[in-house]
């Protein structure tokens, strides 16, 4: 897509990713998981989406594999042991759309690759593509019940908009009897998923007494997509030390 682009542009050029979208949550995939596994197809084949566009052809039971095939590696990414399971159906999307071998092996090699490309694309036209508002607004216009609308042709900036840090932070518990350093946090997500961590906050503790919960604020709020993925509540093991995540909701007084 070249320079000019509207919104309206975007949205076309993404309906069939839209399309993908809506039929894994037709078929009970939660909204999340739904926009993660798209934007992971639409990684694979940034250019062609030729994975995307063979997925509406398909019977529900064939798109409902394809979605627990893209959780399943969704899953797996923010796991300490990296074991990605087989992904046949999208293995063969991928082929018959010319874009090559793609197999769990590839995805594994690449984790950092994967998980940064799919949270730009969350970041950057997923804005768009995952809008039920602005889809509305697309089908209205097609059908001719509206004209010209402002929010359509609006012009496209593929700059991702920057939101607060309580947006982009998750909320971390620690066992008892089992302290944890921040520089572990950091460096687990850095060694697996690169540059994407701001800061590590700890509980503020007196005596000498190891910190009970945290907090890790990311660079952007789909890192936080990614690792919970649709679940309310998600564990890692680091450094065979369990800790668990859950999306940062501020309180007063809070760190």
């Amino acid at each position: 897509m070249a320079g000019h682009l509207t919104v309206r542009d975007v949205l076309y050029f993404y309906c069939d990713a839209r399309n993908v979208y809506e039929r894994f949550v037709a078929i009970g995939s939660h909204p999340e998981q739904a926009r993660n596994a798209v934007a992971l197809l639409l990684w694979l084949d940034p250019a062609h989406h030729q994975a995307i566009r063979h997925l509406p052809s398909l019977n529900p039971a064939a798109v409902g594999i394809v979605a627990a095939e893209a959780n399943s590696i969704l899953d797996c990414l923010r796991q300490q042991s990296l074991v990605l399971p087989p992904i046949p159906f999208i293995s063969a999307l991928c082929q018959e759309g010319g874009i090559g071998e793609v197999d769990a092996a590839f995805l594994a090699f690449n984790q950092d690759l994967v998980v940064r490309g799919v949270a730009d694309i969350l970041d950057g036209a997923g804005a768009l593509i995952f809008d039920d508002h602005l889809y509305r607004l697309l089908r209205r216009y097609q059908t001719g019940l509206v004209g010209r609308l402002r929010e359509l042709e609006a012009p496209y900036t593929c700059r991702p908009v920057t939101v607060p840090e309580d947006c982009r932070s998750m909320f971390v518990t620690f066992s008892k009897g089992e302290p944890i350093e921040r520089e572990e946090i950091f460096d687990y997500f850095r060694q697996k998923w690169g540059d994407c961590i701001v800061r590590v906050l700890m509980e503020k503790t007196t005596r000498g007494t190891p910190p009970m919960y945290g907090r890790i604020i990311f660079k952007s709020e789909a890192f936080v997509s990614l690792v919970l993925n649709g679940e309310p509540l998600v564990k890692i093991t680091v450094g065979h030390r369990q800790i668990w995540l859950r999306k940062y909701i501020p309180r007063p007084h809070n760190m």
